[in-house]
């Protein structure tokens, strides 16, 4: 039976990769596939991972009717077999919908995948949907870790190298900046509770291990 999976997991954790390599493995027979992406780090219309790998994909728009899009391939002619849908998180609830429907009505298998929660530890409209309505929910077994070696379960956001938990659930770009002050550069980073918790980056980290407990102190007279 045809099913929607939910791949999902932290940031690092491989998920760009596991759907190009599904993708690769259902081509390498013959099988063809539509694939969808969105803000991807490659660009537009692109599925990359950060090993390097890449392949075109259709840019999934706000307004993207998925299921109006995969009948206008198959009533055009075209053939598909299959959807791929990489980062998920950035759908609306309405396009999860459409995306079950592909499964329902088309009978096809969709992979969708996607982070769980934001910076914020809020789950994604688009992954909450998935967990409601998903056939099956994988967590991806390849862990990333926090700097402290533990296993990463959060996401963290930094402006200028500082833990921030407020702002937009969804930033693209690098740099932001106030009328207060320059651009400062917009980073992520994979932490584990704890230190998610407590606002600790490895950058806060290293400045801990950096600064004196005690500073020297010179009693010559």
């Amino acid at each position: 039976m045809p099913e929607l999976v939910f791949f999902s997991g932290t940031m690092d954790c491989g998920k760009s990769t596991l759907a190009l390599q599904i993708e690769h493995n259902r081509s390498s027979r013959g099988l063809q596939g539509m694939i969808y992406s969105r803000n991807d780090r490659a660009g537009h219309g692109k599925l990359s991972s950060r090993l390097g790998l890449v392949t075109e994909a259709v840019e999934a728009a706000d307004d993207m009717d998925f299921y109006a899009h995969v009948v206008g391939q198959l009533s055009s002619g075209g053939r598909v077999d299959y959807v791929i849908a990489d980062e998920a998180q950035f759908l609306a609830p309405e396009q999860i919908d459409q995306l079950a429907r592909v499964v329902d009505d088309l009978e096809l298998d969709v992979f969708a995948f996607g982070i769980s929660t934001d910076f914020r530890s809020k789950l994604f409209p688009g992954s909450q949907r998935l967990v409601e309505l998903a056939d099956r929910v994988e967590v991806l077994q390849v862990e990333a870790l926090c700097w402290c070696g533990a296993r990463a379960t959060h996401n963290a956001r930094t402006v200028g190298n500082r833990m921030v938990v407020e702002g937009a659930q969804v930033v693209v770009g690098d740099v932001v900046g106030d009328a207060d002050g320059p651009p400062a550069e917009v980073g992520y980073e994979v932490l584990c509770r704890r230190h998610h918790r407590r606002r600790q980056t490895s950058a806060s980290a290293r400045a801990v291990a950096l600064s004196p407990d005690v500073l020297p102190v010179d009693n010559a007279r």
